[in-house]
């Protein structure tokens, strides 16, 4: 199970990557199109539809339909007040979740969600081969979407609107309406990973659209390397694997490790993993 969670964080923290690595949006919300997208296909499991394929399309876009609309509130301010209206956001959807207890289940959780067979034949076992691999499959196929965005005119785009958001349009390049298309496909692939988890889990806690969760994956993209697709891969590997050993040494001090490491990592490459990786194969270029 440990690496179809470590396959669903990394597709997450690829989303938040295209935004905040290439369009330069913070965001400390992330998590509300994560838990949206998870509720959407738990509740579409039980209310009598557990086909897995349809679940997460529905589901991510339902992510994206939320993603859209708050879009044009993001789009329209930068730094620390974008800060504090994608955290806002992420704390009424989850008291909204919380409150709706007749659909959601509340602080209780999602109850009653079953997965049909992915294909009609591999069922989630517990074992789960079934989960790893359908979750690595929707990760790579993301991924390459991904990696040929940002690889597009609209991918350039993104990168100068980070650098000057102002400068852009006077070249032709409308920056509002760019990052509400970025906004929206990152909060479509948060909702693919958050219905991974429910599908995989059959199971949705409220722990979905918490602040935590969001400020995990900020920590992942910082130990990762933001901006560089890869990075936020490598961070999510780093830190499930982290916090995977950490919490089997100490299960109550087990964030101290954490934090360790990223002032650590910080400290010493503050690229990330994959930039000091980067910093030594150049070195040894010019070395050589």
């Amino acid at each position: 199970m440990l690496a179809s969670q470590i396959a669903i964080t990394a597709l997450f923290a690829l989303s938040l990557d295209l935004i905040l690595g290439y369009a330069g949006i913070v965001s400390l919300g992330h998590a509300a199109f994560f838990g949206f997208g998870a509720y959407t296909a738990g509740i579409l499991s039980k209310s009598g539809w557990g086909e897995p394929l349809t679940g997460l399309v529905l589901a991510a876009a339902a992510a994206g339909a939320v993603g859209y609309a708050t879009s044009f509130v993001i789009a329209r301010f930068r730094h620390l007040a974008l800060i504090m209206i994608t955290l806002g956001l992420g704390v009424l959807l989850h008291e909204a979740a919380n409150q709706a207890h007749w659909l959601t289940g509340g602080a209780d959780g999602l109850q009653g969600v079953r997965m049909w067979p992915l294909f009609g034949r591999l069922p989630f076992d517990l074992y789960g081969y079934t989960a790893y691999g359908y979750s690595l499959g929707v990760l790579f196929l993301l991924f390459l979407a991904v990696r040929r965005l940002t690889q597009s005119p609209l991918g350039l785009a993104l990168r100068g609107i980070r650098e000057n958001a102002t400068r852009m349009p006077a070249i032709g390049a409308p920056s509002r309406a760019h990052i509400r298309k970025a906004y929206t496909m990152a909060a479509v692939i948060a909702g693919a990973a958050g219905a991974l988890l429910a599908q995989t889990t059959e199971t949705v806690a409220l722990d979905v659209l918490s602040f935590q969760r969001s400020a995990e994956l900020l920590v992942m993209l910082v130990l990762g390397g933001a901006g560089r697709l890869y990075g936020g891969l490598i961070g999510a590997l780093v830190f499930m694997v982290a916090r995977d050993r950490f919490s089997g040494i100490n299960p109550q001090y087990w964030y101290f490790w954490i934090g360790a490491l990223l002032v650590t990592v910080v400290l010493l490459l503050p690229n990330g993993l994959l930039g000091g990786l980067g910093r030594l194969l150049a070195r040894r270029e010019r070395a050589a």
